[in-house]
């Protein structure tokens, strides 16, 4: 088996993947309402995802996420998951998984489950439908909800990601953890993230960081350093009255590129080094320049040459709350 190792001895063992920029949600602090989404043509097609991700895995990726937009909004995108996990069942391949806005998984929750995926990340901010839809603006809460009543008769497991936001769902922070607490559910808290433009909505006015999110819990919950890892960036805790977990992922308080083990690959083939900075790496041109992977893995390689030590995220309102023009949408949330 191949590996690949940055400049700084990190090994490079798993890959996110957008399949696609669409989403049937534009959520306030990831996508402008009247988003311009990419050219059909600009996006790769499902056997050309399917040759990269390949690659990735032969090289010493271990673990595929697929994300998006919404990934299962993506025409046919089963067809994908399923030829993925055929590296599942060769074992080179220990974890195939999604995140998913929830919408879809009343449709795919057991055909994903069939495919090998064993987990799942659904994004949830809010348990109050109003807000739901506020946050969203095309979100319908009850849809969601039968989603997640779906995965879990398919024996998914699902980890609930809720960005914190300032006046909108700080009041929720403890019902959340009940709730997560009484379906089994394990809870992760992020912080906002200056990634592309985003239409009237300010981060400067939504951003909670997390210290503070913690400092709250910490009121009704007894929450216990933990060492349980997902091969993110999210620090868990243990909730003892519950016994669920809680991650934190803080890129503005908390730097966490020490341990940066992956890589981000957009629907078009653009290889992202790190999510908050612009270095990329064009793999579309080396995959369709010739049927063997040879220029392919040679652009890779190179890639991961140039892996940064870290992002630059800042949000200060001085020099304004943008440090990347990309949507999250776009790079893979």
């Amino acid at each position: 088996m191949h590996s690949m190792i940055d400049p700084f001895g990190r090994h490079i063992s798993y890959l996110r993947i957008s399949v696609t920029d669409r989403c049937d949600f534009r959520c306030v602090y990831c996508m402008a309402e009247d988003m311009t989404f990419l050219p059909k043509s600009d996006v790769l097609s499902l056997e050309e995802m399917d040759r990269l991700c390949s690659a990735f895995v032969e090289q010493g990726v271990s673990k595929l996420r697929l994300t998006g937009g919404e990934p299962l909004v993506r025409r046919n995108i089963m067809w994908l998951i399923e030829r993925l996990g055929r590296h599942l069942d060769s074992g080179k391949l220990k974890e195939l998984t999604l995140t998913t806005n929830g919408s879809q998984l009343s449709k795919y929750a057991h055909d994903l489950y069939k495919a090998g995926v064993r987990r799942l990340n659904v994004s949830l901010d809010t348990l109050d439908p109003d807000k739901f839809h506020s946050i969203t603006r095309w979100g319908k809460l009850d849809k969601v909800m039968a989603g997640l009543e779906d995965a879990k008769s398919a024996g998914l497991q699902v980890k609930i990601n809720a960005v914190a936001l300032k006046g909108v769902n700080d009041t929720e922070l403890h019902d959340m953890v009940a709730w997560c607490g009484r379906e089994g559910f394990d809870l992760t808290f992020i912080e906002v993230m200056p990634m592309g433009e985003i239409g009237d909505e300010a981060r400067l006015d939504q951003y909670w960081p997390l210290s503070m999110v913690r400092a709250e819990l910490a009121k009704r919950w007894t929450l216990h350093e933990s060492d349980y890892t997902t091969g993110g960036p999210a620090r868990f805790s243990t909730v003892e009255e519950t016994g669920q977990k809680i991650g934190f992922i803080t890129p503005m308080t908390h730097n966490f590129c020490e341990s940066c083990n992956r890589v981000r690959l957009t629907c078009t083939g653009t290889l992202y080094m790190c999510l908050g900075q612009e270095d990329a790496a064009d793999l579309r041109q080396p995959l369709r320049a010739s049927d063997d992977d040879d220029q392919l893995i040679a652009a890779i390689h190179e890639a991961i040459s140039r892996k940064p030590k870290g992002h630059d995220f800042i949000i200060d309102r001085r020099r304004g709350a943008k440090s990347t023009v990309r949507h999250m949408s776009v790079t893979g949330g």
